[in-house]
Formats: structure tokens, C-alpha cells, sequence
């Protein structure tokens, strides 16, 4: 069988496809130096050459390669003992994952309209929101200074939207917006403060030159009246805001896109099903709380093997946390999303760390993650919140 460094080899060095790659997460026992790697093609002075940006907790170091070089630093990169790799072309993706043992699990994409390969040397800057460019916006969420500073106190605030933004144009699906020639819709659930909601409207607008429709949605009207006013200062047209619970909003048009960011425990389920339920194209979420599938634990006496797990509180609740965000990613798989669970912030700022990212790419009903899921449900005996959601959706599998 070929190996799986020769295919992400053989797409990364094709000048004609490759776009863009992403090294992610770590094999059992052997966590490489950098948490991620990614790459992609930049034009120097005439010159192809292969950009890589490592990344770790607290810095990120990006390097410029040509030629032989280019092909040495991509060897080394792959012998590094990474168990996720993404890599996205002109004609689709590449998604493959490593199991426990090392075999590697194979996923390909394909696109409908070839998508563009984008050189600039100052592209992978422009994803980032710097504080020259997004004056405005920053200064009126009170992330910057009015002499133009990053707040000493809103440094993690600022390093964490423009990761949020990374892992979002990561996915890929972002690129394929550009080429729908209308309005792109958005929902975000539960936006609370709204840093990310307002970060992502600019990063669509200004930086993408998107034409967008964006939702701002929660249940704290106080909060939402400041979203105004902030708005109304900024010209922001087409964002506005709703004083309502997740589960009873109704949009008047399909979101493209559904977001929710740490939106407490079946609050983020019900973020989840609007977008399944209306077939949207890009859904992420990060999710908080787990409280519904962990009390649904304590009634049931725990799997033999996983009694001395079960027996101490904290390893209990985090198994809770783990099941309830692999159950939703194999709902979200089951009905055509590909999904990944990646690390959003560093865990020194937060436990609830993870985010799910799911991409509509085919037809539900796939019947391996029908049976993965029936199989890790039953051996919990548990039900997800998300199911009953969706129970209209799945009521043609057997779920």
C-alpha cells in the first residue's frame, strides 16, 4: 500500500494543485516539538517557494524555502510524529489520520469549482487581524488603545481571535464562499461579549471583501443593545443582533455558516442542530459545559473496564467532556460533514479547550460512522441531547 507521506508528498511539491497543508496533533507517547505545522506556496522575488509556520503554545516561527531546500525541510516535517494531516489543492482535499497503531486512515474531497492558489507573501499575515488594518474594529470592541495599542489586559482576548480566525480559514471552505457570487449568511449562537462575532463579520468583509448577512444571537438583551450601538458606530450594516434562546430562533434565510463559541452544555447542541437542520455549509462550535451527558453517567453503572477511570470525579467529568464531543462529531459525520476536533486555545487559559469543525461534503447516511456511533452509544448507554435534536434528520437511519 503507498505510503501516506508519498501522497501529501506528492500533492505539496505539485506546483499546479497544492494550496495549502496543516500538521496537527501528536502520536501516542511521542508529542512533537511544535503542536502544528503549516504549509503553504509564496512567490519571493519571481521565486516559488514552500512557507512553513510552526507553531506552539506561546510563539510562531515562519521560514521561507526554495528548490532542494523546500524538499529537505518537507521530509523532516514529515518525519515528525504528527497524527493529522490536512492538505487542501485546487481540486479538493486530503485528510488523513493515524490511528493509535499508526495505520493511516485516508479521506478525499473533491470541489466542485477548482479553487485559487493565492502566493502573496502577505496573505497568511492578512488572516491575522493586525492592529494597522483593524484599527477601527478593535478600538470599538476595546481591544486597542485610541493611540493605537493592544490593551495590556486584552492580549489573550487578541491572540485568541486571531486563532479562532486561523482554524476557521483553515478548513478551506472559506475560499469556495468567494466563488458563490451572493450574500453569505451567518449565525452566531449564543455571541455573549461578541468579540469573536464582530472579529469574524470584519474578517468576512473587510479581508475576504464578502458580502454578508451575520446574526449575532443570546439571550442577554442588555448586552446586545451595546452590540447595537458599537455597530451603528462602525457603519456595519449588515450585522445585527437577536434577543433570543437558541433552540426558538428561526432564521429568515439557511445560515452558510453556524457558530458557537462556548455556548453552555446543550446550548451548543442546539447551535449544532440548526446547522445540520438547515443544511449549512460550514459549522464550528467550541463547546463549554457538558452537563446533560454526564448526569445521564452517574445513573448508569460505569463499563467494567473503565471502573478505576469512573471512580475519581475530575477523570469522570472529562470523560463525560470526551464522549459528548465524539458523539457529536460522529452525528455530525453520519449526516455528510467532515469533521475534525482540534485544540482552540492553549489549555493555560481554558479546560474547555477543544473545537469541533465540520464541513458539508457529502450525503448523511454513511453507514461505518452509523455503526461506530451505535457501538459507542450503547457501551455508554447513553443518549445524546444532539440526537433528539436531529431525531427527524435521522429517523431514515438506524440510529
Amino acid at each position: 500500500m503507498e505510503d501516506y507521506r508519498d501522497i501529501i508528498r506528492e500533492n505539496i511539491l505539485n506546483e499546479a494543485i497544492f494550496i495549502r497543508a496543516t500538521f496537527s496533533g501528536h502520536q501516542t507517547g511521542a508529542p512533537p516539538r511544535w503542536q502544528k505545522i503549516v504549509i503553504r506556496p509564496v512567490e519571493l522575488k519571481n521565486l516559488r517557494h514552500l512557507q512553513f509556520s510552526y507553531f506552539d503554545d506561546k510563539r510562531d516561527i515562519t521560514k521561507n524555502y526554495a528548490g532542494e531546500e523546500a524538499i529537505v525541510t518537507l521530509d523532516e516535517a514529515l518525519t515528525l510524529p504528527f497524527r493529522n494531516f490536512n492538505v487542501q489543492t485546487t481540486n479538493g482535499d486530503v485528510q488523513i489520520n493515524l490511528s493509535k497503531k499508526g495505520k493511516p486512515q485516508i479521506y478525499r474531497s473533491s470541489t466542485d469549482e477548482p479553487r485559487r492558489i493565492k502566493t502573496s507573501h502577505d496573505r497568511e499575515k492578512s488572516v491575522m487581524l493586525s492592529p494597522d488594518s483593524a484599527t477601527p474594529y478593535l478600538q470599538a470592541v476595546g481591544i486597542m488603545t485610541q493611540d493605537g495599542k493592544i490593551r495590556s489586559d486584552m492580549q489573550s482576548k487578541y491572540r485568541q481571535i486571531n486563532e479562532f480566525l486561523r482554524l476557521v480559514q483553515e478548513v478551506g471552505e472559506l475560499d469556495k464562499l468567494v466563488n458563490l457570487n451572493r450574500t453569505i449568511n451567518v449565525v452566531d449562537c449564543g455571541c455573549g461579549n461578541a468579540y469573536l462575532t464582530f472579529a469574524t463579520y470584519y474578517y468576512l468583509t473587510h479581508v475576504l471583501e464578502l458580502p454578508v448577512e451575520m446574526t449575532g444571537i443570546d439571550v442577554n438583551r442588555e448586552l446586545l443593545t451595546r452590540h447595537f450601538q458599537k455597530t451603528k458606530a462602525l457603519g456595519w450594516e449588515g450585522l445585527s443582533f437577536r434577543a433570543t434562546r437558541i433552540g426558538e430562533f428561526v432564521p429568515e434565510t439557511n445560515p452558510d455558516i453556524v457558530l458557537a463559541l462556548h455556548a453552555c452544555d446543550t446550548a451548543t447542541d442546539d447551535a449544532i442542530a440548526l446547522g445540520i437542520k438547515s443544511e449549512s455549509r460550514l459549522i464550528i462550535c467550541a463547546p463549554c459545559c457538558h452537563h446533560h451527558l454526564q448526569e445521564q453517567l452517574r445513573f448508569h453503572p460505569s463499563p467494567s473496564p473503565f471502573t478505576p477511570v469512573m471512580r475519581h470525579g475530575i477523570l469522570h467529568e472529562r470523560m463525560g467532556d470526551i464522549l459528548t464531543d465524539s458523539l457529536r462529531a460522529l452525528l455530525l459525520r453520519i449526516m455528510g460533514y467532515r469533521t475534525d476536533v482540534v485544540q482552540f486555545v492553549s489549555s493555560e487559559h481554558t479546560a474547555k479547550n477543544l473545537m469541533i469543525r465540520a464541513v458539508k461534503t457529502s450525503k448523511p447516511g454513511d453507514p461505518r460512522f452509523i455503526q461506530e456511533y451505535l457501538d459507542l452509544k450503547n457501551f455508554w448507554r447513553v443518549t445524546p441531547y444532539l440526537e433528539e435534536l436531529i431525531a427527524e434528520q435521522l429517523g431514515q437511519f438506524t440510529v
